[in-house]
């Protein structure tokens, strides 16, 4: 399972290595899946763009948007704060993208036009009684101009004017373990660049976990919680210490 952010890229420039590291994986005899807890793309926009860095991904993207709609029933009305990847798992699940007036739930993910007034519509739909979901708990993302704040940032801002609890779908949380696991099976390695999003996620499957340093966990950080099994550079260096090893 390899994370994106972080992993593959960094912002909109590909990580030196990554590309040719899951190529080699993808000739080994497992398979290769893409999870990331970013939601503003659709699973088609995620696969253009690895595509764009020379990766096969189709049919292997799992994100925390697909997660988010497995809440989600048919017929309801949901309120999307964030991007066309959580609107397209809201249509998928057969409910209705509102972007204001009573809901049955409101879904916030990533969302970079963020404001008081989207703040204030997506706080009075969950104290008018609709579910607070929760793409993903992530508080930043990493970029070219270093760390921006993640969908956990803005999901944060509603959850304390709703005054509730939000439910949470992406890593590490049984909704999108449950999507993994119905397509992988029991026996895999989280690759990712977040020890409380990757790892955790990891030990919620049951699978190991590798960390590379080249997003938001530098050198720096260690030794982290939980600990990987494996540790590197980037994916490139990773692929060569696992199969050293």
């Amino acid at each position: 399972m390899l994370d994106l952010d972080g992993v593959i890229w960094v912002g909109g420039t590909p990580v030196p290595g990554a590309a040719e590291a899951v190529e080699r994986l993808q000739q080994l005899d497992a398979p290769v899946a893409f999870v990331t807890n970013m939601s503003a793309l659709t699973v088609a926009d995620q696969e253009a763009k690895l595509a764009s860095c020379g990766i096969d991904a189709t049919g292997s993207v799992i994100t925390s948007a697909t997660a988010a709609g497995q809440l989600i029933h048919p017929g309801e009305r949901v309120l999307v704060v964030g991007g066309p990847g959580i609107d397209e798992a809201v249509e998928l699940a057969g409910a209705e993208v509102c972007s204001s007036g009573p809901a049955d739930a409101v879904i916030v993910g990533m969302d970079p036009g963020f404001n008081y007034d989207t703040l204030s519509r997506a706080m009075r739909a969950v104290r008018g009684g609709a579910r607070l979901i929760g793409t993903n708990h992530d508080p930043s993302y990493p970029t070219e101009r270093g760390l921006e704040p993640g969908g956990g940032s803005l999901l944060a801002a509603v959850a304390t004017a709703a005054e509730t609890e939000p439910t949470m779908a992406g890593k590490p949380n049984q909704p999108i373990v449950d999507c993994v696991r119905s397509r992988i099976g029991e026996s895999g390695v989280v690759v990712g660049d977040r020890p409380d999003s990757d790892g955790l996620f990891a030990e919620a499957l049951g699978y190991g976990f590798a960390l590379v340093l080249s997003g938001v966990t530098g050198p720096d950080d260690l030794p982290v919680t939980p600990e990987p099994q494996h540790c590197a550079p980037d994916l490139a260096a990773l692929v060569d210490q696992m199969e050293f090893e």
